[in-house]
């Protein structure tokens, strides 16, 4: 079931859901490895604070595994 068109090409349709797939796997990256759900604060700026920096690391890490590796100079 879903409320995109009836008409949609299927190449579309594979490319949505591949994007779910990859919102997906961030999200247990950013939980697991990041520690996006170890916040036990009470505070909205303490919560705030918590989730930017996990979400920059993650974007860092990002960053890194799509720029291709520079050689080392000899």
């Amino acid at each position: 079931m879903s409320s995109l068109p009836a008409d949609i090409p299927a190449r579309d349709l594979v490319r949505l859901a591949k994007l779910r797939w990859r919102i997906e796997h961030d999200y247990r990256e950013l939980k697991t490895t990041l520690g996006l759900d170890h916040f036990e604060g009470r505070s909205f700026t303490g919560w705030h604070r918590h989730v930017t920096l996990v979400t920059a690391a993650h974007l860092f890490l990002t960053e890194q595994r799509s720029c291709p590796k520079v050689p080392a100079r000899a």
